[in-house]
């Protein structure tokens, strides 16, 4: 069986997140989630802290060396905009702080863009369905009101 992060390791690296602001650490799918003020910035999984990374951020993280994060499901490779943090950056807060920002800022533009929603599908050609008509324009007749003595 494959050994689970373990609390101390997440409490460590809440620590080390705390340029972010203030972190807590959860349970999350075998491994942990770390947040700061409802914002996800790091995952943990297989003893290994991944930073929230974007479009804008990714290429700081190669260039640093980092790994991107990815898990494999239905016999593809997925991968998630996660990085590992810089080998030196997980020695104490100061040299993650700039890595903690930057994980930060990729959460606040996540949370700030427009949510994507798929569009359904419309066959080409089609017309717009048009809405049923109504059953009766004539209002519906007034229901009689149960007396109490007919309820039994």
């Amino acid at each position: 069986m494959e050994r689970q992060p373990d609390r101390e390791f997440a409490e460590h690296c809440c620590e080390l997140l705390a340029a972010a602001g203030p972190c807590t650490a959860r349970r999350m799918f075998g491994g942990w989630g770390i947040s700061t003020e409802g914002l996800n910035i790091a995952i943990i999984a297989w003893d290994q802290l991944y930073l929230k990374a974007n479009e804008e951020t990714r290429a700081r993280f190669l260039e640093a060396g980092c790994r991107p994060f990815s898990y494999q499901a239905r016999g593809r490779t997925m991968q998630l905009d996660y990085y590992t943090a810089p080998e030196q950056a997980m020695d104490s807060p100061q040299p993650m702080a700039p890595w903690a920002r930057l994980a930060l800022d990729a959460a606040l533009k996540a949370r700030a863009a427009p949510a994507k929603r798929p569009r359904k599908a419309r066959q080409a050609g089609a017309s717009p369905v048009k809405p049923a008509a109504s059953r009766s324009s004539a209002p519906a007749a007034p229901r009689k009101a149960k007396r109490s003595s007919d309820a039994g």
